[in-house]
C-alpha cells in the first residue's frame, strides 16, 4: 500500500464529478483509491501503486486530471523539483517561480512546447509530465533557471537536448 498526502484544495479535483477521476484512476492502474482530507491511501500491485501514485502527486500539484493520467502511457514519467532547494524566502520563491514561468509565460510554454512536456508551477514545487528523455531536459533547465543562469543559456541548453534527443530516435 502506498500513501499520498495533497492538498486540500486538490482533493475534490481527486475525486472529480460524480467520483469520475477517483473512478477513472482506478479503473486505468487496476488499483484501489481511499480518499481522506489529505491522504490518499493507494492499494493494488506494487507497479499500478507506484503510477497511481505519481498520477495523484501530480493531480496534488496543479495539474488537471486529464494530463496527469498521461502518466498510465509507456514512457511517460512525472517529476517534481521544490524549489525550497533554490530560495527560502518567499520573495526568493516570488522570483524563482517568475523566472520558471517567464513573462506572460513565455519561458514555461518554450519548454513545454520543445520538449512536448506539461509543466505546473504549484505553491513551493513545479512538477513535469512528459516522455522520459524530454522530462529529464526540462527538468534540469528548470534547475538551471532556479539556480540563477540567463534564460538565453537555458533555452541554448535545451535546444541542444532537443537536437539530441531527435538524433537518438531518428539517426
Amino acid at each position: 500500500m502506498q500513501y499520498v498526502k495533497i492538498p486540500r484544495e486538490r482533493v475534490g479535483v481527486l475525486i472529480g464529478k460524480g467520483s469520475r477521476v477517483k473512478n477513472e484512476v482506478e479503473r486505468r492502474t487496476n488499483t484501489k483509491l481511499d480518499i481522506g482530507e489529505d491522504m490518499v491511501s493507494i492499494e493494488g500491485n506494487a507497479m499500478d501503486e507506484w503510477i497511481a501514485k505519481d498520477i495523484v502527486k501530480a493531480i496534488g500539484r496543479g495539474f488537471n486530471p486529464k494530463t496527469a493520467l498521461m502518466l498510465t502511457h509507456k514512457n511517460m514519467t512525472f517529476e517534481m523539483i521544490s524549489l525550497s532547494d533554490f530560495g527560502g524566502s518567499e520573495k526568493a520563491l516570488n522570483r524563482i517561480r517568475g523566472r520558471v514561468i517567464g513573462r506572460g509565460g513565455t519561458t514555461k510554454k518554450f519548454i513545454e512546447e520543445l520538449m512536448g512536456c506539461w509543466i505546473t508551477v504549484y505553491g513551493k514545487t513545479v512538477g513535469i509530465i512528459g516522455p522520459l528523455d524530454e522530462c529529464y531536459s526540462a527538468k534540469e533547465a528548470i534547475v538551471m533557471l532556479a539556480s540563477g543562469a540567463s534564460h538565453g543559456n537555458v533555452y541554448r541548453f535545451l535546444e541542444r537536448e532537443k537536437q539530441g534527443i531527435l538524433e537518438q530516435k531518428f539517426g
